[in-house]
């Protein structure tokens, strides 16, 4: 059978209408205005003016999808959902329509439509929602042809050890914000709007530093202790833009595409090894992270450096060497999050980076640094890649507009 339409909420404001495409207007006017205002409106959310960071936002509405150029922030969540047998265009452009006013409305700090308590989401902390689009979704509509064949399947890599729960899906839900307070009420509001029309393949829970713990603009450290990050583009910079965003087809101009890695560190024996030896692995210093042939964070390790002996100060397999962009095709921006899900019975962690590479062509930045990697890498004795999952990134979307619509339709 296919999917129904989301059932009705139990409030007195019906979403129907929103759903068919008419009425209630996208979150900045209508309802939305008066959601906010209740917002305002309601005890204990006085304290939402700009002093606090808790009040700080990010526009949902734009070329681009908010999340990405964003600065990073202290919580995310990852949500991969399938759609339910069945599910053809229609039921898509609702669940779109429906996900994107919710989306908007969250990110400024708003209940969504027919939703009560917004003491919860009136301090957003930088909340961001940021859609992507797996190749079952491009099926669903009709459009199968035009999910790009990086997208539908990534290559094999030597070292891969994926398993199928951390891996693929439909639709993803990239949410985050510096307080997980309001993260969680977006996700859970997001599921729900899900619920008729697709259902949960897996959910990942990422960290970085606590906001405020470093100066802003610092690369945050993972959990061996480096700076991850270096070498990604400003945001607001030609090199960004040429990096990140997609210059057509039409319904991709201005969006990106996505490649989401779970990848386990054997955190334990990198924590027995010597400070020396964990330098040699990556080629930077764990203090600042930068190079250990001398300079700043942001400089390059010289390859050509030799020691006393006449030896390679930088080893040919150090993690940097392999990982940095060749061409300027293969640089990608690296969003990585930290996870922790705590030991097993044994006690052993299972802990390592959420890690998020958004490039304008996967086929061209993510595909050969990571054959690269997986070809020779000193830093695969410590990680292993479990997870994997590919998504076209949309562009962003006007008010009145849902995330998705020139493909879509």
């Amino acid at each position: 059978m296919p999917p129904s339409e989301p059932s009705e909420p139990s409030t007195g404001l019906s979403r129907r209408r929103l759903l068919l495409g008419g009425g209630a207007t996208l979150a900045g006017g209508g309802l939305a205005g008066a959601a906010g205002a209740l917002a305002l409106s309601s005890p204990g959310v006085a304290a939402v003016v700009d002093p606090w960071k808790g009040a700080q936002t990010v526009p949902f509405h734009g070329e681009h999808q908010a999340g990405i150029e964003t600065a990073a922030q202290a919580h995310a969540r990852f949500l991969a959902l399938d759609l339910r047998p069945g599910a053809d265009a229609d039921h898509v452009r609702r669940l779109l329509r429906l996900l994107t006013d919710d989306a908007a409305r969250l990110t400024q700090g708003t209940v969504p439509l027919a939703a009560g308590d917004p003491e919860l989401p009136a301090l957003p902390s930088r909340l961001t929602v940021t859609f992507g689009f797996g190749p079952g979704l491009f099926d669903a509509v009709g459009r199968g042809d035009d999910c790009p064949e990086v997208i539908r399947e990534l290559p094999a890599f030597a070292t891969d050890r994926l398993q199928e729960r951390w891996s693929g899906g439909d639709l993803m839900v990239q949410v985050c914000a510096d307080d997980a307070i309001p993260l969680s009420y977006a996700l859970r509001r997001l599921v729900r709007d899900a619920r008729d029309l697709a259902t949960v393949r897996w959910c990942q829970t990422g960290f970085n530093p606590a906001r405020g713990s470093e100066p802003d603009g610092t690369t945050p450290r993972n959990l061996m202790g480096q700076r991850d990050g270096t070498a990604n583009p400003s945001a607001d910079t030609a090199e960004f833009g040429s990096t990140v965003w997609s210059s057509g087809p039409d319904w991709l101009k201005g969006g990106s595409m996505l490649v989401f890695r779970r990848i386990r560190m054997d955190v334990d024996t990198w924590d027995d090894l010597g400070r020396p030896a964990k330098e040699m692995a990556t080629a930077r210093r764990l203090s600042d992270g930068s190079p250990v042939t001398g300079g700043s964070e942001t400089d390059d390790p010289d390859t050509t450096a030799v020691d006393a002996q006449g030896l390679p100060v930088v080893a040919a397999e150090a993690h940097v060497v392999r990982a940095t962009a060749r061409t300027d095709a293969e640089r990608m921006l690296r969003r990585g999050f930290s996870y922790d899900d705590g030991p097993d019975v044994d006690g052993n962690p299972d802990c390592g980076l959420l890690f998020a590479a958004y490039q304008a062509d996967a086929a061209k930045a993510f595909v050969p640094v990571q054959q690269r990697l997986a070809e020779s890498d000193a830093m695969n004795t410590w990680v292993t890649h479990v997870g994997s999952a590919a998504f076209v990134v949309p562009p962003g979307c006007a008010e009145g507009e849902f995330t998705g619509q020139a493909l879509v339709g």
